[in-house]
């Protein structure tokens, strides 16, 4: 993957746009004021909260901050996050989630030291766009993990847990989280080729939510999947960018 550099020469290690798509919906609440940055990596990220004079709690395996910021904290993505209940306003994942095991601890993790009404913003490769769907069928691979994974060599860097975008709505809404925000990173020109495939999509997967789901309320949901699954940030954007609230 390319590294995109911040302006001070950090690398931000994502797809282009995403920081400044994540900056964004962070600072839509203007009580944001106290955010944990997992997982940190150089810091990019936290440079420039830090420069909007917040106060931010680095996080990640080790620390490889190329920013000097005396909140970090070693911290497993798997395991129990050292921090207290209801510490924070925010919580930043960039790109995070795709690479570890536990994810659904992850989330609850999340929950817990989050305020009430505290927002959780995470990003991570589309696989539910229509280009990388059309890649997984003609080879078996998604965009972003485009080859077999070196299994002789296992590395935290290795995307293990690829997220499509119902799974990560599910993830959230059974964990005290509604998903109030759903954005991308950009749309690269030739994604917009595969809407050529959009009719055929939209009539199968209303045909087969239709034949599937007989519970009256859970109908009701599908249609509001449905035409989250059916905008254009997940069918043709490179990065999924979802925006959440604590309940």
């Amino acid at each position: 993957m390319k590294r995109n550099l911040s302006k001070d020469n950090i690398p931000e290690n994502t797809s282009k746009n995403t920081h400044n798509v994540v900056f964004e919906l962070l600072f839509e609440d203007k009580d944001t004021n106290i955010v944990m940055d997992i997982p940190s990596g150089a810091g990019a990220f936290t440079k420039r909260l830090l420069d909007a004079n917040k106060e931010v709690h680095s996080a990640d395996i080790q620390n490889i901050l190329q920013v000097d910021n005396p909140n970090f904290q070693v911290s497993d993505m798997n395991k129990t996050l050292p921090f207290e209940d209801g510490k924070f306003c925010a919580v930043v994942c960039i790109d995070g989630i795709e690479h570890i095991e536990r994810q659904y601890d992850f989330i609850r993790e999340c929950h817990r030291v989050l305020r009430k009404g505290g927002k959780l913003i995470l990003s991570t490769p589309n696989i539910s766009s229509i280009r990388s769907r059309w890649r997984w069928l003609t080879t078996g691979h998604h965009n972003k993990c485009k080859a077999p994974l070196n299994e002789v060599k296992p590395t935290p860097l290795h995307h293990i847990g690829m997220i499509s975008f119902h799974e990560m709505r599910y993830l959230l809404h059974s964990n005290g989280f509604t998903i109030t925000s759903i954005r991308t990173n950009r749309i690269k020109l030739v994604s917009w080729l595969y809407a050529l495939w959009m009719p055929l999509l939209y009539i199968s997967t209303s045909l087969v939510y239709k034949k599937e789901e007989k519970d009256p309320d859970q109908r009701k949901r599908n249609k509001e999947i449905k035409k989250q699954m059916f905008s254009s940030p997940i069918l043709f954007g490179e990065t999924m960018i979802i925006k959440a609230t604590k309940h």
